[in-house]
């Protein structure tokens, strides 16, 4: 349990590693959403390794760092020649996150 990572003992933070515990549980898709700097990572990867994927692979995105024409090749990935200067066949986040987070 990796819950120590988070910082806090308030009512909202006590809510917030429920969830996670709940989430963790479950086999569910997750979007964790969030002002930049609250802490979202921390909380996928509280979520991760809480779950039954957790010897799996995890691979953090930031798709706000991501631009807009490049998001759909970065997630799933593309084939040589898909688009201007894709030069090699290259895996997507998805695909490398198989059987993980």
């Amino acid at each position: 349990m990796l819950f120590r990572s988070l910082v806090g003992k308030s009512a909202p933070m006590q809510s917030v590693r429920k969830e996670i515990g709940q989430v963790a549980r479950s086999d569910a898709n997750v979007l964790i959403q969030g002002e930049s700097g609250t802490g979202k990572e921390v909380v996928a990867r509280n979520v991760h390794y809480n779950s039954s994927r957790r010897n799996n692979p995890i691979v953090p995105v930031n798709c706000g760092a991501i631009p807009a024409d490049l998001l759909e090749s970065e997630l799933f990935g593309h084939e040589k020649g898909a688009f201007t200067g894709a030069i090699t066949a290259r895996n997507g986040r998805f695909a490398m996150a198989e059987g993980g987070t």
